[in-house]
């Protein structure tokens, strides 16, 4: 006979009472296999578990939970395919979206796309309307796209934060100018502003947070996005003077297409790619550090690609803090002693602004995209391949003519002649929405073998063949497409 004695505060409890109540079914003949043993001990069980947790286990069962691992051996393993004709499709539509615009003038459509290769991907993007900031009844359009690196935490916050930054700045200088007509340059300096602003409270809150009494738990969330880094693409489409403002700070990459009187399309740059191959950037840093040797070597800013990033503590910090949050919060390892880290900050956030009137009686739209697309995809290009989407569809086509037959693929072909970057020849219009469109073609087009190839790898391995891919386009002037 089983005897546990459960005491609480001195007292039995209810569970060593029934034990009680059992035993003496048992001192008067009551056998285990007898009904009134049967259902004392189910009476126990299910009242033990209101009464007290330990008494779980009294419970008779007819069987465990316990998985079986009983299988024989396959003579032959049976692996998952990699993705049809069909699943390429899936993938890379699943995150994508289309928005027809009726009440900002100017505007027919907007189409955008993401193709995960990290995970978790590290790119986020926005978009949407917003009241104008001069508080004058009219809205506004904005796009965005955040290209995260060391993590998906810095670009997460930008998602959520920086366009209220902006907006907020852009209000603050219209009532502090007392000017009917604000500038370009005014709006410009006021985007500056608002990218500057969140990433002080993001990085130079460290110190604070690190001397802060808050629970550790609080304080290692809140550093996350200042120990990773992001990339920052914003435009905003002011629908009563008809301007785009674009502020970027990184290496995504905004361009107009333009149709000119000639019919045909080109590609206007509206922003710069800000990276150790920038050599205005190299300039600039080499300026802001003298005497400072190898800031800059092979593309890189001490060891980073880019030159202008949100968070990023490590680039600037002062060597001090980078140790005390390495040593405390298991934060990233300073930059020293690999590189020479003398007079931090060497990254900033401060984006480079343009202001582009759209003209209402061309067609034009605009592209943005994450650097996961422009490894492989030119501007003109990418021009170029809205251009065949939007010929296909006046055609009345959905569909490309028959894909070529090519020869059996794999990735050793890249050291013969193949190309790995877009390819013309590999062109493809199957898709309705446009940047899934140009996902696909900056993959390998209508090469099946190349892109399924590609998509077949998942993370960490795919990160040697592709990038996280986001995309928006945006249609001016242009109203066959937002039907």
């Amino acid at each position: 006979m089983l005897r546990v004695a459960h005491i609480r505060s001195g007292r039995f409890t209810k569970a060593s009472i029934l034990q009680t109540h059992v035993r003496k079914l048992s001192t008067k003949g009551a056998s285990r296999s007898t009904p009134a043993f049967n259902k004392a001990v189910a009476y126990i069980a299910s009242a033990g578990v209101i009464a007290t947790p330990s008494l779980w286990w009294f419970a008779p069962t007819s069987g465990d939970d316990v998985p079986s691992l009983e299988s024989p051996p396959t003579q032959h393993l049976v692996f998952e395919p990699g993705p049809s004709k069909d699943e390429v499709t899936r993938l890379i539509s699943q995150d994508a979206y289309s928005f027809p615009v009726r009440d900002v003038a100017g505007v027919n459509r907007y189409d955008g796309a993401q193709l995960a290769s990290n995970s978790v991907c590290e790119d986020r993007f926005n978009h949407g309307k917003f009241p104008s900031p001069w508080d004058d009844g009219n809205q506004w359009l904005a796009w965005a796209v955040f290209d995260g690196h060391s993590g998906w935490q810095t670009a997460e916050l930008l998602k959520n934060q920086l366009l209220p930054f902006v907006r907020y700045s852009l209000s603050h200088m219209s009532s502090a100018s007392g000017k009917e007509v604000i500038s370009n340059e005014m709006v410009q300096r006021a985007i500056m502003n608002g990218f500057v602003d969140l990433d002080n409270s993001i990085v130079k809150t460290a110190l604070a947070t690190s001397q802060s009494t808050g629970p550790l738990e609080d304080k290692v969330k809140k550093l996350a996005p200042a120990h990773a880094g992001s990339c920052a693409l914003l435009s905003m489409y002011d629908s009563i003077t008809s301007t785009l403002h674009v502020a970027c700070t990184g290496d995504s990459r905004a361009v107009l297409g333009r149709k000119g009187p000639d019919g045909k399309w080109e590609a206007i740059p509206l922003s710069v790619d800000q990276t150790g191959h920038n050599k205005d950037e190299i300039a600039r840093l080499n300026k802001e550090h003298p005497g400072e040797e190898g800031i800059s070597k092979d593309g890189r800013v001490l060891g980073i690609m880019v030159s202008r990033a949100f968070g990023d503590g490590r680039w600037k910090w002062p060597l001090e803090l980078q140790q005390d949050l390495k040593r405390r919060f298991y934060g990233l390892a300073p930059l020293t002693p690999k590189y020479d880290v003398r007079t931090p900050p060497y990254l900033t956030a401060e984006p480079v602004v343009t202001s582009t009137k759209i003209d209402s009686s061309q067609p034009s739209f605009l592209i943005m995209a994450t650097d996961g697309m422009w490894d492989t995809v030119s501007s003109q290009q990418a021009v170029g391949l809205v251009e065949a989407w939007l010929e296909s569809r006046t055609a009345g086509k959905t569909t490309s003519t028959p894909d070529p037959a090519y020869e059996p693929f794999d990735f050793g072909q890249f050291w013969k002649g193949v190309s790995w970057k877009f390819v013309k020849s590999r062109t493809t219009t199957v898709d309705d929405n446009v940047a899934v469109h140009l996902v696909r073609n900056s993959l390998g087009g209508n090469h099946h073998e190349l892109v399924a190839g590609r998509l077949a790898f998942s993370s960490p391995f795919s990160r040697h063949l592709r990038d996280d891919i986001t995309v928006q386009v945006v249609f001016f002037n242009l109203p066959d497409v937002g039907k």
